[in-house]
């Protein structure tokens, strides 16, 4: 049976009038003069998700006795630093995926190879990925492109440089549909992880990548796509890890592990430490598990 909908009734309301329903329940509001200044910059809509952990009771909107406007502030700006540090991160994984995705298909396969069908799982895949690499080239304003698609008769220019232009979204599903064992292989070594896990953690960082860009919740967020915890390799990994968990911890810990691999010299550790310190987070909320801060992984590589 289907719940007949209702017409919304809700009107518009003034800053002014968002910061009274904000103190009628239970909020302090010590400068209501800051706190218009940011809803008119953040959206009372979008602030809303950061005073939810501080509900006494859902139903009412009631908060907390002491919940402060400074601390559902606080908390918008460690996840807003926290989208910048993970989107970092991201960035430069992405970078050594494609240019590892780009080498051992070339050296595997040819400087076309990513244009042979027989390299797919399943061709319909191979299509539709290869129609959206097509598109992406086609848009391009870089010169390299241009110049390649100019000068040469293949219908697309060769693997180390359409590799620029594909999306980390594009990459994922490239290499779940690449068939050849040892090219897979080839490409999850370098990174010290089986090819099925490196997957995983690519379609993974896929989603959580969208979600920074688009500005989107970070900090306590449930994610619909989980990253495979490793069985073997690298070792002890999986045991710094939560079993089962859909929140930012396991994220954090696997680009740890990557950063480690690809920029041994990184800062990027210190920061996420530094961010969480300097916030006063409870981190519970992301699934950080008890004594979490003496796993190897979070203490400073010599």
């Amino acid at each position: 049976m289907v719940t007949a909908k209702r017409p919304f009734g809700k009107p518009a309301t003034t800053y002014a009038d968002q910061v009274a329903k904000l103190q009628q329940r239970g909020m302090v509001v010590g400068d209501p003069q800051s706190a218009e200044f940011y809803l008119q910059h953040l959206n009372y809509y979008r602030l809303g998700a950061y005073w939810l952990p501080f509900e006494a009771n859902h139903a009412t909107h009631a908060l907390k006795p002491g919940t402060r406007f400074e601390d559902v502030l606080n908390l918008y700006v460690f996840d807003r630093e926290l989208r910048l540090l993970v989107l970092d991160a991201i960035e430069r994984v992405e970078v050594s995926v494609r240019s590892q995705w780009a080498f051992q298909i070339a050296h595997f396969h040819g400087a076309h190879g990513h244009l042979d069908p027989a390299l797919a799982f399943r061709n319909d895949r191979w299509q539709k990925n290869l129609a959206k690499l097509t598109t992406e080239v086609d848009r391009s304003d870089e010169t390299f492109i241009k110049h390649l698609k100019g000068t040469y008769a293949e219908a697309l220019p060769p693997v180390w440089a359409v590799c620029e232009v594909m999306s980390l979204g594009l990459l994922s599903r490239w290499y779940d549909n690449l068939k050849p064992m040892p090219t897979r292989r080839a490409i999850s070594a370098v990174y010290g992880v089986d090819e099925k896990v490196l997957e995983s953690w690519l379609r993974h960082l896929s989603l959580v990548r969208n979600t920074c860009a688009h500005h989107s919740r970070l900090w306590n967020r449930e994610f619909t796509i989980t990253p495979v915890l490793p069985r073997s390799k690298p070792a002890g990994l999986t045991a710094q890890c939560v079993a089962g968990s859909r929140k930012l911890y396991n994220t954090l810990v696997i680009l740890l592990h990557w950063m480690d691999v690809i920029s041994p010299k990184h800062h990027w550790r210190s920061h996420v430490n530094t961010l969480i310190a300097k916030h006063a987070i409870p981190v519970a909320a992301m699934d950080f598990p008890a004594g979490w801060d003496q796993f190897n992984i979070w203490q400073e590589q010599p």
